[in-house]
């Protein structure tokens, strides 16, 4: 019989990750101080007063698209995330708690979603979204990004809901609560943790993708952050400073909205193994 996992192992596998993780984004961040050619010199060393040149930050700051790139880059994570936890948690409890016709071949459907990219279908998505006028807009990224991550909620929701003693909903019925009182005051609180999973997942890709605001938003001021950086990258010369700047300061959302999620996510993650 197999022991379960220590919560003292849990939690040095997840402090060895963290450091794994963490060390090319200290990197970035102290060459981001540094002069350009302190930058390929030496790239380990910390920034020194010999070497210190806050020169990348100075444009950053003083090119007010990047603002916007931000605040665009912020409505389209926290939309994707909000809109992927709502729907994915409601068609995770249609289909664990519903049993009806297609029940088995919709969810056969949505776990093809997670094997297949997404991105396989991108001229199909340009050109529907074209039609529907929706080019250059950030509500065209959302309904993309929450489409890409519904399949993977749907599939990690489900697993916490069958977990849910099935008392506590026909408690809730006997009780005279409707279906959506029970999914909304009984089953949603209890899936915290692994909603907190789900929004870590969604919200990383989705900060640090290029390819569908290269494709479906790539002016008239609805960059993202990732594709605004693409300014300082040229043909013939790159500003590094500039580059890393908006790269250090563009960890800052992600890294508050990974802090709200942490704990729950750390919860989610851990169900089961911890006794």
């Amino acid at each position: 019989m197999r022991k379960p996992v220590s919560a003292f192992a849990v939690h040095g596998i997840l402090a060895l990750y963290t450091a794994l993780a963490l060390f090319p984004i200290v990197l970035v961040i102290m060459n981001s101080f540094k002069a350009k050619r302190a930058i390929f010199n030496t790239p380990l060393q910390p920034p020194m007063p010999w070497n210190f040149d806050p020169i990348g930050y100075v444009k950053v700051f003083g090119d007010s698209a990047i603002s916007t790139y931000y605040m665009n880059s912020i409505t389209v994570t926290v939309g994707t995330i909000f809109f992927t936890l709502l729907f994915g948690a409601m068609a995770a409890w249609a289909l664990t708690e519903y049993k009806f016709r297609w029940n088995t071949a919709l969810a056969i459907f949505l776990s093809i979603g997670i094997m297949v990219p997404i991105r396989l279908g991108s001229v199909s998505i340009i050109q529907l979204v074209s039609e529907l006028n929706l080019i250059n807009t950030l509500t065209a990224l959302i309904l993309v990004y929450v489409a890409q991550n519904l399949p993977l909620a749907v599939f990690i929701l489900s697993e916490f809901i069958q977990q849910i003693p099935k008392d506590l909903r026909e408690a809730g019925r006997c009780d005279g609560l409707s279906e959506y009182n029970i999914f909304f005051f009984i089953i949603l609180p209890l899936l915290r943790p692994a909603m907190a999973t789900v929004a870590v997942f969604t919200m990383i890709p989705v900060w640090n993708d290029l390819w569908f605001p290269l494709l479906l938003a790539p002016t008239g001021g609805k960059q993202t952050i990732t594709l605004g950086v693409q300014q300082f990258l040229g043909q013939y010369i790159t500003d590094w400073n500039a580059v890393l700047a908006a790269l250090s300061t563009a960890i800052v959302p992600v890294l508050v909205l990974y802090v709200i999620f942490s704990r729950q996510m750390i919860r989610g993650l851990t169900s089961g193994a911890v006794k």
